[in-house]
């Protein structure tokens, strides 16, 4: 059995605090062979992270993996940002990191820059496709989340990169923070679908600011800290409207403050951005078979 040498990131920070624990792992470090995908599973929760992205040198690109404790993500916008964060602090030269990244067989660009212990990096998250719910993803969501249709208006979207997942507007900060779903009939109605979860979202300001949370029982992770994929899907939505740019605010109901931000171009191609930091590399114990 192999025995990887994790290092956790903490990714999507705000003001330099909170942020997402993400598990990385450079396979060329791991002592013995790659871990198989049972391992890989395992890694998250005995890190204590939600999420686990494993990074892999090929001739052209670096490649990217994502699991959690139910398995593999075609993608995952916090690990993005740690594992460049990650990259970044190893890389020699000077000046920003940039590099090819490699995720569900699409390659994109992703770069990253150090300030002291902070690491700000950006990437290409991907197109965003966007479609109206039906009444009955509207129906089983809205009622798993507590909401009723004049909580939430018509707004609502389902939105994929990678995977598809739900978008909910609520009208303010404290409606969001009152939230508390039935996470059992919530990842019914996301299985049923073949939905990641529900990110629910308040009004952004004049400035684009805005609070979201994430739910997302179908992959094992009840709340997510920061889902910066969802958040790129927002801003591909929101850019309809004439807002183009984004920062979401995430993890207050979870005790760890984190923020993403997200900016729309002209053809809707998305950039998404965060800051992190690196914690003690760890190795956990051996994990039984």
């Amino acid at each position: 059995m192999s025995t990887p040498h994790v290092t956790v990131v903490r990714a999507c920070l705000r003001n330099g605090a909170g942020g997402s624990p993400t598990a990385v792992v450079v396979e060329a470090d791991t002592d013995g062979p790659p871990p198989h995908d049972d391992e890989r599973r395992r890694i998250p929760a005995a890190h204590n992270t939600s999420h686990a992205v494993f990074i892999r040198h090929t001739g052209d690109a670096v490649e990217l993996r994502f699991f959690t404790a139910e398995g593999e993500l075609p993608a995952c916008g916090h690990g993005t940002v740690a594992a460049l964060a990650l990259l970044a602090a190893r890389h020699t030269g000077t000046g920003p990191y940039r590099t090819a990244l490699r995720a569900a067989g699409r390659v994109f660009d992703g770069r990253a820059e150090r300030a002291g212990e902070l690491v700000t990096a950006v990437f290409d998250p991907g197109p965003v496709t966007l479609r109206e719910p039906t009444a009955q993803e509207r129906a089983l969501v809205l009622a798993a989340l507590g909401l009723t249709p004049a909580g939430t208006g018509p707004d609502v979207r389902i939105a994929g990169v990678g995977r598809e997942r739900v978008l909910v507007p609520v009208p303010t900060r404290a409606a969001l923070a009152a939230l508390r779903p039935d996470l059992g009939r919530l990842q019914a109605a996301c299985d049923r679908s073949g939905l990641l979860g529900a990110y629910v979202h308040s009004a952004p300001s004049p400035q684009g600011r805005l609070a979201a949370r994430m739910f997302a029982p179908s992959i094992g992770v009840p709340e997510d800290l920061a889902n910066a994929n969802s958040t790129a899907c927002l801003v591909a939505h929101l850019a309809g409207r004439g807002i183009r740019r984004i920062t979401a605010d995430m993890g207050d109901a979870l005790d760890s403050p984190a923020t993403i931000t997200a900016t729309a171009g002209p053809d809707l191609r998305v950039e998404l951005g965060g800051t992190a930091r690196i914690l003690t590399p760890r190795q956990p114990a051996r994990q039984p078979l």
